[in-house]
């Protein structure tokens, strides 16, 4: 249960300002269909999610605990300053009219490739490699986008403009410091000074 509500809540925090987010709201204000918006945001984050999932926990059993330890903490700290910097969506991420499956499809493949190497699925990789539990990560994640891109699909811009985003990217990268702190404090060596 602890990887599941971890992982929705740093997902969703991390959303917030995302260049996915800003992709959901030019998908709902070009299209103005938001229920294929949505489940095409459901479908391409299950998928890569469970793609970024997937590497994390092969990661987690071929490295072993005390590589990944030190992997993860570095993780957790470079996602840390990560979140501090704002995402911008590259203006031609939306420009498939006429994709198979309509905007259902459009909005799968873009989410899909818009995921490829982002903070969340960076996030899922090493969340999947620090929980031994798959598929409350993959689920916890694929929640965490939806908590904060259906909001986008559905309000619009005036959603973005109420929430504070460089406050929430704060608290983001509060949260991931202190699990990288947390896991690099559990890989220093017993010798040294605190441990």
């Amino acid at each position: 249960m602890d990887a599941f509500l971890i992982s929705t809540g740093i997902v969703a925090l991390a959303e917030i300002g995302d260049k996915t987010q800003l992709l959901a709201l030019v998908l709902a204000a070009r299209f103005k269909k938001p229920w294929p918006i949505i489940w095409g945001i459901l479908v391409a984050t299950l998928a890569n999610h469970a793609l970024a999932g997937t590497v994390g926990a092969w990661a987690a059993a071929t490295l072993g605990a005390e590589v990944m330890r030190w992997i993860l903490g570095g993780s957790f700290l470079a996602m840390a300053v990560w979140m501090l910097i704002p995402d911008k969506l590259d203006a031609g991420a939306v420009d498939a009219t006429h994709a198979p499956f309509g905007v259902f499809g459009v909005t799968v493949v873009a989410f899909f490739l818009a995921e490829m190497a982002d903070k969340t699925q960076i996030a899922t990789i090493a969340l999947a490699a620090r929980f031994d539990a798959l598929a409350g990560v993959i689920l916890g994640t694929t929640l965490g986008m939806m908590i904060a891109n259906v909001p986008a699909v559905l309000l619009g811009e005036v959603a973005t403009r109420k929430i504070p985003a460089k406050t929430v990217h704060a608290i983001a990268a509060l949260i991931f410091l202190v699990l990288g702190i947390a896991v690099l404090w559990g890989a220093m060596p017993d010798w040294m000074p605190g441990r």
